[in-house]
């Protein structure tokens, strides 16, 4: 059985514009393995922001059902929001969002110590020194190069060991070399952190450091990455519509059947 940390199901999101209805997503199945690499890219305006932070939790759909870590998104109210984003979600954003006062080490650890919870400071450490900043802990955000704020974001991001960690442009204010190193060190410490990580991008270079590609386009699902059919072909169920994924959670062997065959197609 395939085990989806994220999950969503004919998902919508409409927005009221006067006379006209935006449909920002429009019945999206979204499905991400756990400790898997995505990377979703689309133009401007596709959609692909709007998934992610009704992913995260920090919008409600329109319409549909959202999953993350067995949870359903769609029954928690706000504070219930607010606690699931602390302790299961970590954020990646394109401006870095540093605290300008406080150190690398205190940005860091900021968001555990907000949540009350012990810090794991020898955890934190090694985040740190695999990302490369063990010598710029004390060093203030203005200090560092743009490529050095967001590998404190990113650390940020894994310190509170969340169960997913969701990527909203985060190379956008980066040159081309110090995005793809960043983008390395985050697959690294993804893997080395055991993570599932959601990547929002439009730029395909760096969508293609991923382990699979989701291209959207009209809020619509429109491609997959070849990288992701040449799995479909080597692994039954590999890659399926909510429905099929539902079919199989429920142990229904027929349909799970069926959702494997028209996998390989």
């Amino acid at each position: 059985m395939e085990s989806w940390i994220i999950r969503t199901k004919n998902l919508k999101k409409y927005y009221q514009l006067g006379e006209h209805t935006v449909k920002a997503l429009d019945g999206m199945d979204f499905l991400v393995r756990e400790r898997e690499f995505v990377a979703v890219i689309g133009t401007s305006g596709s959609g692909k922001s709007t998934l992610l932070h009704m992913i995260g939790g920090l919008d409600v759909p329109t319409d549909g059902e959202v999953y993350v870590a067995g949870r359903n998104l769609n029954e928690m109210n706000k504070e219930q929001l607010a606690v699931f984003r602390r302790r299961k979600v970590g954020f990646v954003f394109q401006n870095y969002n540093l605290v300008p006062d406080l150190n690398v080490f205190e940005n860091v650890v900021l968001p555990v110590e907000l949540d009350g919870r012990y810090v794991d400071r020898e955890f934190a450490e090694e985040i740190l020194d695999f990302l490369k900043l063990k010598e710029k802990q004390e060093a203030l955000p203005g200090t560092l190069s743009g490529g050095q704020q967001q590998r404190a974001a990113i650390a940020r991001a894994l310190v509170s060991k969340p169960a997913i960690l969701l990527a909203d442009e985060p190379t956008g204010n980066l040159d081309t070399a110090t995005s793809h190193d960043v983008i390395g060190l985050l697959k690294l410490a993804a893997k080395q952190f055991q993570q599932t990580v959601v990547l929002i991008t439009h730029d395909n270079d760096v969508a293609q450091m991923s382990d699979r590609i989701v291209r959207i386009e009209d809020g619509r699902i429109v491609e997959r990455s070849g990288a992701e059919r040449e799995k479909d072909q080597g692994t039954k169920g590999s890659c399926m519509d909510g429905s099929q994924a539902d079919a199989q959670a429920d142990g229904e062997k027929q349909e799970e059947k069926g959702g494997a065959s028209h996998a390989e197609k």
